[in-house]
């Protein structure tokens, strides 16, 4: 009996790829100091249910100072699809371009070396998903895995799956297949995309593929949406960590304005707008009276709000131990974006227009 359940999950699972005609896939997995987990992301890839002659692995470190580059070695020598490089530019936008060049397959789609693949069709559906849409780019969602985590983890990964912790228009969290904008959730792509608008900014340590995404877009190239190859993040354990994370993407959407003036979106930028008022509204404030009642009726707004969907999302998620963390959680949010922008636009410069943003004549390697 198990084994006719067995059978029917396969017809059923079978992705819309001719036996025999899979196309041979580049996995591309950008490291640095991930030796917590990039051991499982790496057996996850190995346990996929594709032709392992059809696919490789390849990661780019960028220096690790622990023992991710040894671990990696490893498997390496015990696993001929993948393969470790040496990524010389130690940002993410440099080791998905080492990658890249490196690549041999008529897909490529990109792995980050903290998240988990727990469908072993992930691959599959990827090659099936193109196969029937017809699409230049692959999108997937990356919600936040919280399997045995603490308090904190999960108020993290609740308050990004909200839209009070994550910005609105994106798909990133979605359920629905179809097309849609590539920037901020294509991550699989045809070869042919890099051989029409180039390879990622390594001027970007944040945002690149935002950036990448939005030349694909202004291109004309599709991007058709599945959740059938979603993947799960581990979410950050402490403030400081998340503050770092928002921080960052500030800076890379500033980064990404700067470049291109048409990716401006107001709800981006709101965190930094709201962080100069907090900071600077006392000193107005002292000027009238009538500004201090605004001051303090805008602050106390904003911690009604924070409270409102902190009881709303402890509701939805049945988890109440969440709601003394999710208000700090979402301020968190909000500040580090909002500092991040601040930052960038203060003291950052206009991204130069490097090698790699040239259209690059990538042809398709021969695949064992």
């Amino acid at each position: 009996m198990n084994d006719l359940v067995c059978e029917h999950e396969m017809v059923l699972r079978m992705p819309a790829v001719r036996p025999g005609r899979e196309p041979f896939l580049s996995v591309i997995v950008p490291v640095r100091n991930e030796e917590r987990y990039i051991g499982d992301t790496l057996d996850q890839l190995l346990a996929q249910r594709y032709d392992p002659r059809r696919f490789e692995v390849l990661v780019a470190d960028g220096g690790s100072t622990d023992s991710t580059r040894e671990i990696v070695a490893d498997y390496a020598r015990r696993h001929p699809q993948v393969r470790l490089l040496k990524n010389e530019g130690r940002l993410s936008s440099a080791g998905r371009n080492v990658a890249v060049r490196a690549s041999r397959g008529e897909i490529v789609l990109l792995v980050d070396g903290h998240c988990r693949l727990d469908d072993p069709w992930h691959l599959a559906e990827a090659a099936g998903a193109f196969a029937r849409s017809g699409a230049d780019c692959l999108g997937r969602p990356q919600s936040l895995d919280v399997t045995g985590a603490a308090a904190f983890q999960r108020a993290v990964a609740a308050a990004r799956l909200s839209r009070l912790g994550h910005h609105p228009s994106s798909h990133i969290y979605s359920d629905r297949e179809g097309f849609v904008p590539p920037q901020s959730v294509a991550v699989a792509y045809r070869r042919s995309v890099f051989e029409k608008v180039g390879l990622f900014d390594e001027a970007f340590d944040a945002c690149e593929d935002v950036e990448f995404n939005h030349r694909a877009a202004c291109a004309g190239l599709r991007c058709f949406f599945t959740p059938r190859v979603g993947v799960t993040y581990y979410p950050r354990a402490t403030l400081a960590g998340l503050f770092r994370q928002m921080t960052r993407y500030g800076r890379g959407r500033v980064r990404l304005l700067r470049k291109h003036p048409d990716s401006f979106s107001l709800p981006g930028f709101l965190p930094a707008a709201f962080l100069c008022g907090a900071a600077f509204g006392p000193l107005t404030a002292l000027c009238h009276p009538l500004l201090t009642v605004a001051y303090a009726s805008i602050m106390a707004l904003y911690a009604l709000v924070l409270l409102l969907f902190s009881v709303g999302v402890c509701v939805r998620r049945r988890d109440p131990a969440l709601l003394p963390l999710l208000p700090l959680v979402f301020a968190t949010v909000h500040a580090g974006a909002g500092w991040g922008v601040l930052v960038e636009a203060v003291a950052g410069k206009k991204p130069a227009v490097s090698a790699p943003m040239l259209p690059a004549v990538l042809p398709l390697r021969q695949a064992a």
